[in-house]
Formats: C-alpha cells, sequence, structure tokens
C-alpha cells in the first residue's frame, strides 16, 4: 500500500448528525473530501466508517495522516 495523498493540511469543519454514518476518504483522492467517493480502487485504502455521537461539528483529518483516524488530530501542523 502506498502513502494516502494528502488532500489539504488542514482539517475539513462538518455538520455531523447524531447517529449518521459517514464515510471518511482515507486515501485523500475523492473529490468529495473529506468523504468517499469510490477513488480509492485500487490504491490498497478502503473508507473509515464514522458514527456521530451528537449532532454538532466535528472536524474531519485532510492531511490523512492522523493517528486517529477519522478526526484532525493535529498532524498537519507536523507536515
Amino acid at each position: 500500500m502506498s502513502e494516502a495523498n494528502i488532500a489539504q493540511k488542514s482539517p475539513y469543519k462538518v455538520e455531523v448528525i447524531a447517529g449518521r454514518l459517514y464515510a471518511w476518504c482515507a486515501c485523500g483522492h475523492s473529490k468529495k473530501q473529506p468523504f468517499c467517493d469510490g477513488s480509492h480502487a485500487g490504491t490498497g485504502f478502503l473508507p473509515q466508517m464514522y458514527e456521530a455521537e451528537k449532532t454538532g461539528e466535528v472536524y474531519f483529518c485532510g492531511c490523512k495522516q492522523t493517528k486517529v483516524p477519522v478526526l484532525c488530530d493535529g498532524s498537519h501542523n507536523d507536515l
């Protein structure tokens, strides 16, 4: 498996709804960032599922280097 493509060097702020599932793009190739559009085909990457615990804003990782997928952990600050 190759290294993930850096989609952007900052997180994506997204309004999520409690109980809803979101498919986070792990490969960095999706045109619908931060979510999967199937662009990972053939890369060895798979989307990571995230279920919102509560309604509100969350910050999905944009650099794809987070140590705790799918949310931003500040890893972009080291790029």
